[in-house]
């Protein structure tokens, strides 16, 4: 059997794992994301994440007869490069932009059609990033040869070969126009064609391993490097290998990202926390994004697992709401950052904190669908889906949906190892999700009711 390292880079933690081409994972190894404060900039620790990689595949190696390795990433990171690797440390997105850098380029980004996603904070979107590197680093700047989706530096990393991918692009970037299928119009207007390679799907063998890499991990020469993917395309990548259609996938962590491959959205028109991604095939696939992990744990505090229907059945007999806002950026309400409150009865209880955080996380969640086209199936996965309460509460949530839960944990990995086989698959794979238990839940409709109204007396204040 074909053996598949997938290199998955969270912003918190970093993961690398074996995995069959059919997605079942055999091992998984993981590090911290490691952020530094600067100078020029707080950044990733790339040279230390790069001894960890070749270490960590050594050791995989000696397990494992790994066939070919895939990277995949969240959407907000990339890497300026020059023949040597790094041209410039990789920007923590989470990070304030220079007050010139964020006013500029609020000026240039265009519409959202686009841009695709919103102007969010931070330096979240690759095109800021640049902007900034290029206002602030112009002679670095000008002697680069690329600028990299983080996915697609791994890649280069270990192949040697430059290349661009479209879901990676697609993924809040600014830097392509995914509607349309090309790259945004700043892109012509900054003169950045020059750092865009080549467009490559994410299944593509950019080349084998490099030979010094080969030599340093005891890896196979013949090992094949893959383009690489987002990781929330990766996941829905694997529904797709399924023949599963009409569907809403949710990816859950430190973002709620949804993606569906539904049609009837005006790109023209901007709605609060609504984007446009990419399929692995280039079709854009209307989404949500709103960052639900750090909103958990806002309202979780200390508080620790599981969520209990016991706690469930008091908060909403109760009427105790976690009301959003709770992180800077506005999400899916306009003009709540930071406004989130605890509200209701029990809204100082220690005991139900984990649970009301499950449910707030869950009353997003519903949020983010109901404001996408209608699909007959909506999916639930990562690491939320961890917790059986959640898939439960969004199922009640949405009761006019097929609502189904992912029994795999490994959802992104999976996706990029199933890219391994994207050429030679001859059937669907086979996919693991069940329906969640809603039995005994109390009845959410009118709680929701409530939730919403709170919501939106929150935006009116603002």
């Amino acid at each position: 059997m074909s053996i598949v390292a997938v290199f998955d880079i969270g912003k918190t933690n970093v993961k690398l794992s074996a995995a069959s081409d059919d997605g079942r994972v055999l091992e998984t190894l993981s590090t911290p994301n490691v952020v530094k404060d600067g100078p020029p900039y707080r950044h990733h620790d790339l040279d230390g994440l790069d001894d960890w990689l070749i270490d960590s595949l050594a050791a995989l190696g000696r397990r494992h007869d790994i066939g070919a390795i895939v990277t995949c990433a969240h959407g907000s990171g990339g890497v300026l490069v020059d023949r040597q690797g790094a041209a410039l440390p990789m920007i923590d997105y989470e990070q304030p932009t220079p007050a010139d850098v964020d006013a500029y380029y609020r000026k240039i980004v265009g519409s959202h059609r686009e841009r695709a996603s919103a102007v969010m904070l931070g330096a979240a979107h690759l095109a800021r990033q640049m902007l900034w590197q290029e206002m602030h680093r112009p002679e670095t700047f000008a002697g680069a040869s690329a600028y990299l989706a983080t996915p697609q530096y791994w890649a280069f990393r270990l192949s040697g070969v430059l290349a661009s991918e479209v879901t990676s692009l697609a993924a809040q970037s600014h830097l392509w126009a995914s509607a349309d299928g090309r790259p945004s119009a700043l892109v012509a207007n900054r003169g950045w064609q020059r750092l865009m390679p080549p467009m490559r799907r994410a299944w593509e063998t950019l080349g084998p391993i490099r030979p010094d890499i080969a030599k340093r991990t005891d890896l196979k020469p013949t090992t094949r490097i893959l383009c690489g993917v987002h990781d929330s395309s990766a996941n829905f990548y694997r529904y797709q290998a399924a023949d599963l259609s009409d569907v809403t996938v949710i990816s859950t962590g430190t973002w709620i990202v949804a993606l569906t491959d539904r049609t009837g959205v005006d790109f023209n028109v901007e709605r609060p926390g609504h984007s446009c991604n990419a399929d692995v095939f280039g079709n854009p696939m209307p989404g949500m994004l709103t960052m639900g992990g750090r909103e958990f744990a806002a309202v979780a505090a200390t508080a620790s697992g599981p969520a209990s229907l016991l706690a469930l059945q008091q908060i909403v007999a109760s009427g105790t709401f976690a009301v959003p806002t709770f992180g800077s950026d506005d999400g899916l309400f306009p003009g709540t950052a930071g406004c989130g409150r605890l509200e209701g009865p029990l809204a100082r209880d220690e005991n139900i904190r984990f649970t009301l955080a499950v449910l707030y996380s869950a009353l997003l969640t519903a949020a983010c669908v109901d404001d996408l086209p209608p699909a007959k199936t909506v999916v639930l996965d990562g690491n939320f889906v961890v917790d059986p309460l959640y898939g439960a509460v969004v199922a009640a949530l949405l009761p006019d949906r097929r609502v189904l839960v992912s029994l795999s944990t490994t959802g992104t990995a999976t996706g990029a190892a199933m890219l391994a086989a994207h050429e030679t698959r001859a059937s669907p794979v086979t996919l693991a999700a069940e329906a969640p238990d809603i039995s005994g839940l109390p009845d959410l409709s009118s709680y929701q009711r409530r939730w919403r109204a709170l919501v939106k007396t929150m935006e009116q204040a603002s």
